[in-house]
């Protein structure tokens, strides 16, 4: 009997280690990352969303392919009067300073999205470290603005980066409101997406360079402005001390 017990207990542990091996694998694929936390070990997590009842909500754009469509995409935040965060990689803020500079000019944002766009998850502390660090200089270089935030890219992370991202003074931010633009969806596809997933609190992945991105903006932008919802960057809308965050990735006001 006590044989079997041993059995059992082998197969159970090697079951749940498979299953979170294929959660990794599934998530790598898709590109983005679920959250998801074991009774038997906390993970570290990056801030999904906020938890707010004003009705705030941020939109965000990552940018590491091309420029075709970010012109209209900041006369677009510009005609709506939306302020928003920009994500960069530093071989695409080398390539295009001017557009960088642009962004910063018109009020928005500006974190990193590394240096390499690489699976950071398999990086050494050290290699993390350097990503961030000359990937937010860059940045800084040409709009003389600090970098607070950092989105790793394909949505992957682990402890490690998470720590040593925190360590070097960045907030390490995902989503909540996945677009999906970059899958070449239709404008009216993305905008319904958006409108039909958002509540306050909640940030907006999207691309400077997806296919229809900038077309459903105004789509966006109108129904949701209507709707009541305030867009703001997310340095304005996360919390900067005092906060926890929940299991699910929500960053959440700690009450005394």
């Amino acid at each position: 009997m006590k044989k079997t017990r041993t059995l059992k207990t082998v197969l159970f542990s090697a079951a749940a280690t498979a299953v979170a091996a294929a959660l990794v694998a599934l998530n790598a694929i898709s590109g983005s990352y679920s959250v998801y936390t074991f009774a038997t070990a906390k993970r570290e997590l990056p801030i999904y969303g906020v938890e707010r009842n004003d009705g705030k909500i941020a939109i965000s754009f990552d940018c590491a392919w091309g420029t075709e469509y970010t012109d209209k995409i900041l006369e677009t935040l510009d005609f709506y009067g939306v302020k928003c965060t920009f994500f960069a990689v530093e071989f695409w803020t080398e390539k295009y300073p001017e557009y960088v500079k642009k962004i910063a000019e018109n009020g928005h944002e500006i974190g990193t999205h590394s240096a390499t766009h690489s699976k950071m998850s398999l990086m050494s502390a050290a290699d993390i470290e350097k990503e961030l660090t000359s990937s937010a200089a860059a940045i800084e270089k040409i709009t003389g603005k600090k970098v607070e935030l950092f989105r790793p890219p394909f949505g992957d992370y682990d402890d490690e980066l998470i720590r040593t991202a925190e360590k070097l003074g960045y907030y390490t931010v995902q989503w909540s409101v996945d677009s999906l633009d970059w899958k070449d969806l239709s404008a009216e596809e993305i905008a319904t997406r958006i409108i039909n997933k958002v509540k306050s609190g909640s940030i907006i992945l999207c691309h400077n360079n997806g296919l229809h991105t900038a077309e459903s903006l105004p789509l966006v932008f109108s129904e949701l402005i209507k709707r009541g919802y305030e867009f703001a960057p997310i340095g304005e809308l996360i919390y900067r001390e005092n906060y926890e965050i929940k299991r699910d990735g929500t960053q959440v006001q700690k009450t005394a």
